[in-house]
């Protein structure tokens, strides 16, 4: 379980074993990490397989290359990273599971000083899990949903989220990961299901 609050950042260096694989770079995180560890790359909860120096790898799954922005990154480019939430740390942001639901495209980016507010599409099938005001994570970051349309979403992003975050050099059309706030996926399908009985 993590918070969506990012606190460090890593590299890619690369795939490994075709793309079963995956290379980061992260000196600061690496020295405090062991086999097994948690991550969160990019939203995306990852083991930790192995490590090597700064150098750190994670196992790629089919469902996690399918579902996730993790099958489509360049060398450098720069991941948010996260490590699990534990019983003494502050819940800053939301409950942010780690479990990839859909990935997005920016749709469009307006400057709105001191921040930037971004525009993301929204598949019809997850719409039910929106509401304004409501929380989602977006590249793992926990966000504040500013406003909702039947296809898209907006966020507000504010400076220290620029500057901790991969969401300031974000390019339109470019694909993020979104994972919707599981008390409202809990909350939906309860409703649904509770509906289908009566």
């Amino acid at each position: 379980m993590f918070t969506g609050i990012i606190t460090h950042a890593g590299l890619f260096k690369g795939y490994r074993r075709g793309k079963t694989e995956l290379s980061i770079e992260a000196p600061d995180l690496a020295p405090r990490l062991a086999a097994g560890d948690s991550v969160a790359v990019n939203g995306v909860c990852l083991s930790l397989i192995g490590k090597d120096g700064r150098l750190l790898f994670f196992n790629l799954s089919r469902e996690t290359l399918d579902r996730t922005n993790l099958g489509s990154l360049r060398p450098g480019d720069e991941l948010n990273l996260e490590l699990p939430l534990t019983l003494s740390s502050p819940l800053s942001g939301h409950l942010v599971t780690g479990h990839v639901d859909f990935k997005a495209r920016l749709l469009r980016a307006t400057l709105r000083k001191p921040g930037k507010r971004l525009a993301f599409s929204l598949p019809r099938e997850f719409r039910p899990y929106f509401v304004t005001k409501g929380s989602a994570a977006v590249n793992g970051v926990s966000l504040t949903v500013a406003a909702l349309g039947p296809a898209a979403f907006e966020v507000e992003i504010i400076p220290i989220t620029l500057e901790k975050s991969n969401l300031r050099s974000l390019k339109t059309g470019e694909e993020v990961n979104v994972e919707c706030d599981i008390i409202g996926k809990y909350v939906y399908n309860w409703i649904t299901q509770t509906k289908r009985r009566d």
